[in-house]
C-alpha cells in the first residue's frame, strides 16, 4: 500500500516541538537552528493543510488537532526505532564508540578496563579523546551519533564533565570532583619544604587551562581565598593547554598544580604525586554518561553503562573508607 506521507524530519521536529513547547529546545535536541525546526513545522502544515501550534509571543502552545496528532506520531516514531533496533540486532555487534575528555579517559578509565574487558572480551571498545566532551558533549555526542552507520549496529556514547543538562540523551551522573594542590613529593622537603599554604609563595604555580569556562574550573586565586593566603601572585607560572601536561610538570617538580582529586588519586596512590594541603576548592560541573535515547537500551550500551556505574560506586566506597 502506498502512502502519502510527510517528510519524516518534519515530523520529528514536530514531536520534539510539541514535546518541548519551545522551538529553541527542540533546535537543541535535533542539532538544528530555531529557524529550521519553524521552517519543517510549516512545511508540516502545509502538507496537512492544518495549524498545529498557537505561536503565541512568549509561548507555543498545540491546536486541538496538533494535541490529537501527537500520540500517533511519537508511536509512528517509537515504530521506527524499533524497527532500525531490530535490524541492528541482526547484524554482527558493532563498534562501542565512547567520547570521552582526554584526561578522563587517560587517568580515570583506560586503567580500569581491564576489569571491563575481564567480564565482556568480545567487546569492540574504540575510546576517543576529545577536548569537546568537555564543554560541548552534547554537540560531540550527537556528532557521533550522526557519523555512525547504525546499520553495523555503531553505539556511540560520551563521557562529558558539564552541568548535566542534555536533552535528548539518557544521562548518568557518574562523579564530581573537588579540585586539590598536588606536587611531587620532593618539595615537601628541601630548603622550602610545603608544609602550610602559605608556603606556595616559595613555588612555581602551574596552571592548567583545559577547561575555558571558567565557572568549570577554579584558580590559583580562588584556592588562595579559600586557604587564606594572601601576598601571592596566583597568575604567575607556566600554563598549560592540556591537564595532562600540567600533572607531568608537577610529577617532574616543576612546581604545585591544582588538579581534580579523582584524576589525580592514581599518580597520588604510586607516590609520584603529594597532597600537601587539605584544601579542596568544589566545583558545580561533574561528569556524565550520555546515551542517545534511541539506542540506550541497546545490550552493548546496557553492558558499559553498568560496569561504569559499578566502578564509579567502587571508587567511591573506597575514598569513603579512606576518609
Amino acid at each position: 500500500m502506498a502512502y502519502r506521507l510527510p517528510p519524516l524530519n518534519a515530523l520529528r521536529a514536530f514531536e520534539a516541538a510539541a514535546r518541548h513547547l519551545s522551538f529553541k529546545n527542540a533546535a537543541r535536541e535535533l542539532c538544528v537552528t530555531p529557524t529550521a525546526i519553524s521552517h519543517q513545522i510549516k512545511m508540516l502544515e502545509d502538507h496537512l493543510g492544518i495549524e498545529l501550534f498557537h505561536r503565541l509571543t512568549r509561548s507555543l502552545d498545540l491546536t486541538a488537532e496538533g494535541e490529537a496528532m501527537l500520540p500517533k506520531v511519537r508511536e509512528g516514531l517509537a515504530c521506527f526505532a524499533a524497527a532500525v533496533e531490530h535490524a541492528c540486532a541482526s547484524q554482527q555487534q558493532g563498534r562501542l564508540i565512547v567520547v570521552a575528555p582526554p584526561s578522563f579517559a587517560a587517568r580515570w578509565l583506560v586503567p580500569r578496563l581491564k576489569r571491563l574487558y575481564a567480564l565482556e572480551p568480545g567487546l569492540s571498545l574504540h575510546l576517543v579523546g576529545s577536548l569537546h566532551a568537555i564543554e560541548n558533549a552534547e554537540a560531540e555526542a550527537t556528532l557521533a551519533y550522526e557519523s555512525v552507520d547504525l546499520r553495523d549496529g555503531d553505539s556511540p556514547l560520551a563521557i562529558c564533565f558539564g552541568s548535566g543538562d542534555y536533552p535528548g540523551f539518557h544521562v548518568d551522573r557518574l562523579f564530581a570532583s573537588d579540585y586539590i594542590a598536588v606536587c611531587s613529593p620532593k618539595l615537601l622537603e628541601g630548603e622550602h619544604p610545603l608544609r602550610h599554604p602559605e608556603d606556595i609563595r616559595q613555588h612555581t604555580l602551574i596552571h592548567d587551562e583545559t577547561i575555558t569556562n571558567e565557572r568549570a574550573r577554579p584558580s590559583w586565586e580562588e584556592w588562595a581565598r579559600l586557604a587564606s593566603v594572601t601576598d601571592v601572585n596566583t597568575s604567575a607560572g607556566p600554563h598549560f593547554s592540556d591537564s595532562g601536561l600540567a600533572l607531568a610538570a608537577a610529577i617532574d617538580g616543576l612546581g604545585i598544580a591544582l588538579a581534580s582529586e579523582h584524576l589525580a588519586a592514581a599518580e597520588v596512590a604510586a607516590g609520584r604525586l603529594a597532597v600537601p594541603f587539605k584544601v579542596a576548592v568544589q566545583q558545580p560541573y561533574a561528569y556524565y554518561l550520555l546515551a542517545p535515547e534511541a539506542i540506550s537500551g541497546r545490550p552493548a550500551v546496557e553492558t558499559f553503562r553498568r560496569w561504569l556505574i559499578g566502578e564509579v560506586e567502587e571508587m567511591k566506597e573506597l575514598s569513603r573508607a579512606a576518609a
